[in-house]
């Protein structure tokens, strides 16, 4: 095992080529190998030539002494017999001498060493032909008796004697050869098995080290792998934990946000409404006071008068801003058919408001997030919109709540949907998900944009345990 890690650590240092090599080497062996083979055959070929070159010679040699011999037996037998078969025997054999004798000669051809010796027996061939037809031209002539004792005489004996040795010397010489060739063939043939086997181990070995390299780097890319995917999977649990703590923390800053404004909005009310109200109070008793004479003076105390009047309308508008009073006191509904009012009033839009005939009792938290939906969705569409109606409807089932706000205006470009710079739907959107809901922003066929939010029932309604201990007094 620690052999193994040194042997992979190894090949680590030396790069990624060394998978390559043993391919290159196989390749090159294998490339080698057909070289080699192709000789080992060529050898074999040239080996097999000579065999079929020595067997032909051996047998037109043959063929030609057994034509010689026949045409030679057939011509006495002739001559003693007068029998006409044999005559047609030695004319046919004797036909046959020549074309085998052409057969031996083109057998030799190349052959220096035989060439001579074929040469010399064309010759005597020649001339034993000759005193064959001469017997046969003295039969005809002057009987078979002269033709015999011709015969019988040494022509064409000692002719035929020479023909015979030189035969024989060309056949003990193709034997020679024939076993020369066929030992040659026996070589070649176990040198070509002895490569190939040779070849064979080589590949093996070859393809052994080549598949040790392959699964060295297999193991090795596998625990690399393990390793990113291990990294993966502990910065993909830093990056859900930091995730988590940035949502909690953007939750927390959005409640404290809602408090601070709720705070506000009572010091607002209590301690500004107060001084507003003891100011006019005081103004009025002013008034009441004054004298008839002095009508300048009345003027400025009445112009206090509607100056104080418009900053309690101010105060008021900014505490329905900051917190609006309807959404704790009367409820959510209430709250947005206000905010929708104040929308259309001030863009000169047609409103559409659908809701369930009983409210329930909302969660504190989700009410606030859905009023704060609702609102920079409205103030969304008389910015950017160009819209001439606008819609709200809420729904709500024992499992989900859901609310549509859609307009008739430009539409949203769908790149805008989950852009980095489009903080008004990303707060939305996080408001959505701390409740554990949904937000979807489409791009009707008709027209437009739509906002549809989907909250769970059981995170947005409080229940009855809920209700009784938030309204028993504290």
């Amino acid at each position: 095992m620690n052999r193994a890690n040194f042997l992979s650590d190894a090949l680590d240092g030396l790069g990624r080529w060394y998978v390559a090599v043993p391919p290159f080497l196989i390749i090159s062996f294998l490339a080698a190998l057909f070289f080699v083979t192709g000789e080992g055959q060529a050898r074999l070929q040239e080996a097999g030539e000579r065999l079929q070159k020595s067997a032909a010679r051996e047998h037109s040699i043959d063929e030609l002494q057994s034509s010689l011999s026949r045409s030679v037996g057939a011509q006495r037998t002739f001559l003693l017999t007068g029998d006409s078969r044999y005559l047609e025997t030695y004319s046919r054999e004797v036909t046959e001498i020549e074309p085998r004798l052409e057969d031996l000669s083109r057998a030799y051809a190349g052959s220096d060493a035989s060439l001579g010796s074929v040469r010399d027996l064309q010759v005597l061939m020649g001339k034993r032909l000759a005193d064959l037809s001469m017997i046969m031209t003295i039969q005809k002539t002057q009987g078979v008796a002269a033709a015999i004792a011709l015969v019988k005489t040494s022509v064409g004996s000692d002719t035929g004697a020479i023909i015979g040795d030189n035969l024989d010397r060309l056949r003990d010489r193709e034997g020679v050869e024939h076993v020369e060739a066929a030992a040659h063939w026996e070589s070649s043939l176990a040198l070509s098995r002895w490569i190939t086997l040779l070849g064979t181990i080589i590949n093996m070995l070859l393809v052994g080290v080549a598949t040790r390299l392959v699964y060295l780097d297999m193991r090795r890319r596998a625990a690399l792998n393990a390793e990113l995917r291990d990294q993966k999977l502990k910065l993909e649990h830093e990056v859900g934990e930091r995730t988590r703590e940035l949502v909690e923390l953007s939750t927390h800053l959005q409640n404290v946000s809602e408090r601070e404004k709720a705070s506000l909005a009572r010091e607002l009310h209590d301690e500004l409404g107060g001084l507003l109200v003891g100011a006019r109070m005081d103004i009025s008793w002013a008034e009441q006071h004054l004298t008839k004479d002095d009508a300048d003076l009345k003027v400025r105390l009445n112009r206090v008068q509607q100056n104080l009047a418009a900053g309690v309308d101010l105060k008021r508008r900014i505490i329905e801003e900051l917190r609006p009073t309807l959404l704790d006191n009367v409820g959510l509904f209430a709250a947005l058919r206000w905010q929708m009012k104040e929308t259309c009033g001030g863009g000169g839009l047609q409103c559409i408001e659908s809701y369930p005939d009983e409210e329930p009792r909302f969660k504190s938290e989700a009410s606030i997030a859905l009023f704060r939906i609702a609102q920079e969705a409205f103030s969304n569409i008389l910015k950017h919109s160009r819209a001439k109606t606008a819609d709200i409807s809420l729904d709500m089932d024992d499992e989900t709540l859901l609310m549509r706000i859609a307009d008739d205006g430009v539409g949203l470009p769908a790149d805008r949907f989950t852009a980095i710079g489009s903080h008004g739907l990303a707060s939305m959107r996080h408001r959505v998900r701390a409740l554990g809901g949904r937000l979807d922003v489409r791009k009707p066929a008709s027209g437009g944009t739509m906002l549809i939010v989907q909250i769970p029932a059981a995170n947005a309604i409080a229940n009855a345990v809920a209700q009784v201990s938030e309204s028993a007094p504290t």
